[in-house]
């Protein structure tokens, strides 16, 4: 059985883009907050709420995504953020 893309691949890409539009730093509410109302799968929305406290960067939270969709095997089906 092959894995397949998600229909939701990149939403989490353009999840961060919008995040860091105008901001140098997000706090992990921010990020919760913007993922709920982008109605994200249940999978990257547990991505999402997993996130440590604390105020994030923009690389740093992209660590932390990868590190969590990553763990999940979800790479190809979802992909990365950058």
């Amino acid at each position: 059985m092959a894995i397949e893309k998600s229909p939701d691949y990149g939403v989490m890409q353009k999840l961060v883009d919008d995040l860091f539009a105008s901001e140098e730093f997000v706090r992990r509410l921010d990020a919760v907050l913007m993922a709920e109302a982008y109605d994200l799968p249940a999978d990257l929305l547990e991505v999402v709420q997993l996130l440590p406290p604390g105020t994030y960067n923009r690389q740093r939270l992209c660590d932390q995504i990868n590190s969590s969709i990553a763990g999940h095997g979800w790479g190809f089906v979802y992909g990365t953020v950058e």
